[in-house]
């Protein structure tokens, strides 16, 4: 199975299986000297590591990540950093039943048609649980980002779970951190918690909607064409599990938007341009203006659920199907440290691209 690969300077191979001994990531273009062991790769794995609450699947799996290669007395060497995470609480025999069957919504049939094999047991690399690998090199390019752009702040949050959205006026950085969707907006926490608990009793699962904002962005990362870095940032949302829609800024809103309403005014301030709104997202061109970077990404429903769906056989002939075992109500909770992971990877990638190519800013403003 190709292309697990992402990044150019900082990239980054992803390998294994949800229900293999191990799963992990390859960082390669990590600069030297930069601080980083496992117990920093940890704060950023717990946030995502499931059995948390009741609210996600209760595999229970430590994700304890190791390190590998690559480092040299608590810093990087600049050689290839092996990152390795271990399964231990995978139940296989929960797949048993659907072995020979597709799961509506999920990646089962077209991973048969492709490839003529699969692996059933929790989906294989189609699995979120591939996403720990992620994560875990998304530390390493916080540990980087914290080195090379001190004040730089990647911060995820959940602003919508089904039809039930957040009230901005609500939004409150601080309670991120104390619920569990991670969501700015406590009253809507609550909501939530409600929803979800009656969702997940009744067997069914729901969607989401991340936002991943980055505050302190240096100005000038990007490239007006095929490297812009909204481009690269939403491939690199497309590509997390689950994902069905990405926006920048505004995003599809911009369309229902007159030219004077979208455009972000511009005056001088006193350390240089500053801008009265951020429609554009912090990206004009496909380069960051040095305001923040606002990225949204909509999560679908998880696909195994035990309320019965028909489907058919790998012989083509129609069943019915339930899928038993442990899994996300709503697999968007736990894609918020996900959608983190890669935008600390993609900023990293395009400041070692900037600094390769340009070094510091060339044009001047006043």
């Amino acid at each position: 199975m190709s292309m697990n690969s992402y990044g150019h300077l900082f990239r980054v191979t992803t390998w294994g299986e949800s229900h293999g001994p191990a799963l992990g990531a390859t960082v390669d273009g990590c600069p030297p000297g930069v601080r980083i062991d496992a117990a920093m790769l940890q704060h950023w794995l717990d946030k995502r590591k499931p059995g948390q609450n009741r609210y996600t699947t209760q595999r229970r799996e430590p994700d304890q990540v190791e390190i590998l290669s690559g480092t040299y007395e608590g810093q990087t060497t600049g050689t290839p950093i092996q990152l390795m995470i271990r399964n231990t609480d995978q139940r296989s025999k929960d797949y048993g039943d659907i072995a020979e069957k597709f799961r509506p919504g999920h990646a089962d049939i077209t991973y048969w048609q492709k490839y003529g094999i699969r692996d059933p047991r929790g989906g294989g690399r189609s699995s979120a649980r591939e996403t720990a690998a992620r994560v875990a090199a998304g530390g390493i390019a916080r540990a980087a980002l914290d080195a090379l752009a001190p004040g730089l702040k990647i911060t995820g949050y959940m602003v919508q779970m089904g039809p039930h959205g957040i009230d901005r006026g609500n939004f409150d950085w601080e309670q991120i951190e104390l619920n569990p969707f991670w969501t700015p907006d406590a009253m809507a926490a609550e909501t939530w918690a409600a929803y979800l608990d009656e969702l997940r009793k009744s067997g069914d699962s729901v969607g989401a909607i991340i936002e991943v904002t980055a505050r302190g962005v240096p100005v000038g990362l990007g490239a007006p064409v095929y490297a812009k870095l909204d481009t690269d940032l939403a491939a690199a949302m497309m590509s997390i599990n689950a994902v069905k829609g990405v926006e920048i800024g505004e995003g599809m809103g911009a369309a229902t938007l007159t030219g004077s309403a979208n455009a972000d005014e511009i005056a001088m301030g006193p350390d240089g341009p500053v801008y009265n709104s951020n429609h554009a997202g912090g990206i004009l061109g496909g380069i960051s203006t040095g305001q923040d970077v606002v990225v949204r990404f909509a999560v679908k429903p998880t696909s195994s659920i035990l309320t019965p769906r028909k489907t058919i056989t790998k012989s083509g002939e129609a069943a019915e199907i339930v899928t038993k075992g442990r899994h996300d109500p709503c697999v968007g909770i736990r894609a918020v440290p996900v959608g983190e992971a890669m935008m600390a990877a993609v900023i990293l990638d395009h400041l070692l691209l900037h600094r390769g190519q340009i070094g510091a800013n060339r044009g001047q403003i006043g």
